[in-house]
């Protein structure tokens, strides 16, 4: 039996992680009062939210000192709020998103292809990445409003992150993939401060920027690249091994 202060610990850690389906809340009513900036402000604390949890998590030793409370889930239901509904309500308030028909059956995409990757037991893997496009929702409606997207383009880019979410290609989790952790974090670090400086610079933001702030998305793509291209000479390699204690 851990000590009450430990157990408390672990409880205020649920509790901060709780805090972001708060935090998805004030991002729809935002996006409902056309605080369109308001809900990006929000939206970073919820990412903040989310980055840290884990590690605090981890510290205070959850699983063990609250065995009862599943954790993990309680954040998948925080994260699809945070990451996929609320951000998709804000594209649609935002009016980022084609009018008739063809943007409800845009809005609905990231929604239900979310809905299917938050299921899957395989969605993070054994060795810390994301299999599939992660629902990074809150991330496309970012760059959606701060570079002022046409609806067009943003419909193309929804529909193909949502196609992404069922291809099995793994993406780096940057506060947990071992490969290049260290430049990751530092590099996550830099990008959380260009989200920052992008939203005190709207509506005029400034090139430089968003070059910086689309190079790590640059960055970000490529190290997913080699993780998959990684673990498929892996497999290869098992396969083979295998083939050959077989013969």
């Amino acid at each position: 039996m851990f000590p009450l202060t430990r157990r408390l610990a672990g409880a205020a850690v649920h509790v901060y992680t709780a805090s972001g389906s708060v935090l998805a809340l004030l991002i729809v009513l935002a996006a409902f009062d056309g605080e369109v900036e308001t809900a990006l402000w929000i939206g970073l604390a919820a990412l903040i939210v989310d980055g840290t949890d884990g590690m605090l998590a981890r510290l205070a030793r959850v699983k063990e000192t609250i065995p009862w409370f599943d954790g993990a889930r309680l954040d998948d239901i925080v994260d699809y709020l945070t990451y996929v509904f609320a951000p998709v309500v804000l594209l649609w308030t935002a009016d980022a998103l084609p009018g008739g028909a063809l943007g409800w059956v845009v809005a609905a995409l990231p929604l239900l292809a979310s809905s299917y990757q938050f299921c899957r037991v395989d969605a993070k893997t054994e060795d810390h990445t994301f299999l599939g496009f992660p629902s990074y929702w809150n991330i496309v409606a970012f760059y959606a409003i701060v570079l002022e997207l046409s609806p067009a383009t943003v419909a193309v880019v929804l529909v193909v992150c949502s196609v992404l979410v069922f291809v099995p290609v793994r993406y780096l989790y940057p506060s947990r993939t071992q490969a290049l952790r260290t430049l990751s974090l530092a590099l996550t670090a830099v990008w959380i401060g260009t989200y920052a400086v992008l939203l005190l610079q709207f509506p005029s933001v400034h090139p430089a920027v968003v070059a910086v702030s689309l190079g790590y998305v640059g960055y970000y793509l490529a190290v997913s690249g080699y993780l998959t291209a990684a673990a498929r000479r892996r497999r290869l390699g098992r396969a083979q091994v295998g083939a050959g204690a077989a013969g």
